[in-house]
């Protein structure tokens, strides 16, 4: 559906739900809460160098990693914002150990796992950072959710995306529709349509990887990021490195330009012998937006992140992301 620039986020979401009759709105409620948590938790992060919230909280998440304030602040405010919302039965945190239950009797039909500040060990030095989300439909017949309701396949998705929070604020996400990229304009506090039908190019000269981490790849990982510097100029080689270290910027950047993101396998840190990546609210949401932009996802050991089925809430994976080509070509290297 061709849409013109300049429509807000809510009129774009409303569009589509138009577009499927046999919706309720409960989804287009769920985006919409999302929606304004994320203006809150934006309006914070820009305040972030005026107010007593850079630096650490003095407490650390399930994951072993010390949670900056502003990480803290973030997934309270997501928690806040749709525990009683009515949309959704359960969620799924990176700062919480089990399944976040919603309060008795206002169950909905969906779920909702989420990052609530990807990046933000870079909060300190004022790198992009961002919010990334995944919702699947619940499985579960009625009642309070179920862990097996978060358990699912990143294909089954209903909706994924993210918000980034940079020289602007973005708001980027698809509900199977295509990928669509909205700015925020905080003179009147609304996102609107700045980047429609966005397409990842099919191949491109950029690569982001964390080559302090070289010694402990694996061979094959090696030998393709040499194969990536290697001089060639039919298809056009040497690819050149752009890398920040924060996930949801490192991806926004190769989605707009094209480019291809790699965390491999590694044997760097033995508690963490399947990548360092989560499934559920990092890996599969993206996956999710880079399929419906033209791009691929897998894990380098031959499946798709998509199809990857989970088995923990904090599960973590291998993930190699972008545009297609670059994507085909990692997988044949990586497959030895």
């Amino acid at each position: 559906m061709n849409r013109p620039l300049g429509i807000t986020v809510h009129r774009h979401i409303m569009d589509d739900q138009r577009l499927h009759p046999e919706a309720t709105g409960d989804l287009t409620g769920l985006l919409n809460e999302l929606i304004v948590a994320g203006k809150t938790i934006s309006a914070e992060v820009n305040m972030a160098g005026l107010a007593d919230i850079l630096g650490q909280s003095g407490h650390t998440n399930i994951q072993g990693e010390t949670v900056q304030k502003l990480d803290d602040y973030a997934n309270t405010t997501i928690k806040r914002r749709l525990a009683g919302c009515g949309y959704i039965c359960a969620m799924a945190s990176e700062e919480d150990a089990d399944m976040i239950e919603v309060p008795a009797g206002t169950a909905g039909k969906y779920t909702i796992a989420f990052d609530p500040l990807d990046g933000s060990s870079n909060i300190d030095v004022n790198v992009s950072v961002g919010t990334i989300f995944s919702v699947h439909r619940r499985r579960s017949a009625s009642g309070m959710g179920e862990e097996a309701d978060l358990l699912q396949i990143g294909r089954d998705q209903v909706a994924a995306g993210y918000i980034i929070y940079g020289s602007s604020t973005m708001l980027v996400f698809s509900t199977g529709n295509g990928v669509h990229g909205f700015t925020l304009d905080p003179s009147v506090g609304e996102f609107f349509l700045s980047h429609p039908n966005i397409r990842i190019p099919e191949r491109s000269r950029y690569f982001s990887i964390n080559e302090g981490n070289y010694r402990y790849w694996p061979e094959n990982t090696r030998r393709y990021v040499e194969y990536l510097k290697d001089k060639d100029k039919e298809s056009g080689r040497p690819y050149s490195a752009r890398y920040i270290g924060s996930l949801v910027a490192d991806f926004h950047r190769n989605l707009i330009v094209g480019g291809i993101f790699l965390y491999p396998l590694d044997n760097k840190n033995p508690a963490k012998p399947s990548g360092k990546l989560r499934l559920l609210y990092e890996a599969a949401p993206l996956a999710f937006l880079v399929k419906q932009a033209g791009g691929r996802a897998i894990d380098g050991e031959g499946h798709d992140i998509l199809d990857i089925v989970p088995t923990e809430l904090h599960q973590r994976v291998p993930l190699i992301i972008g545009s297609r080509q670059d994507v085909d070509t990692a997988e044949k290297f990586l497959a030895g």
